[in-house]
């Protein structure tokens, strides 16, 4: 699924529409974004030596989670938590970044997902993510 596909399902828009391409495999949701250097979040972080916000890596993440959530059609997906986020290795401009998401549990509209980014096969980050989808917003 491509980034107009992407759009679909996500309501996110630029700047903050965070993946490039999504697919299911195997019951995880597969995300993917190359960091091309330009974006918004590297201007001050940080001037001569660009690298991407540990903060972004964790939208980024919630953001490959896409494919696992069921409902479809009007709806806005809220972080209710993030537990044990771990940072592995920076990532930079020319890296492309891959997600793994596996949902563990859902309660209602609430989603619990567990999430891995690999540059180049190596960690760079992981954690737990929980988010509300809520209709009609």
């Amino acid at each position: 699924m491509n980034r107009e596909e992407i759009k679909n399902i996500l309501p996110h828009r630029e700047p903050m529409l965070l993946l490039d391409e999504v697919e299911l495999v195997d019951g995880v949701s597969v995300g993917k974004y190359t960091v091309r250097g330009d974006e918004f979040f590297l201007r001050g972080h940080f001037p001569g030596n660009p690298v991407v916000p540990g903060v972004i890596l964790c939208e980024m993440m919630a953001q490959s989670s896409c494919l696992l959530v069921q409902e479809r059609g009007n709806f806005t997906p809220y972080y209710t938590g993030m537990n044990n986020v771990k940072f592995k290795n920076m990532v930079l401009p020319g890296d492309t970044v891959e997600f793994r998401c596996e949902l563990t549990r859902k309660i209602g509209v609430f989603y619990f997902v567990r999430c891995a980014g690999y540059v180049s096969g190596k960690p760079v980050v992981s954690g737990e993510l929980s988010f509300a989808v809520v209709p009609g917003e």
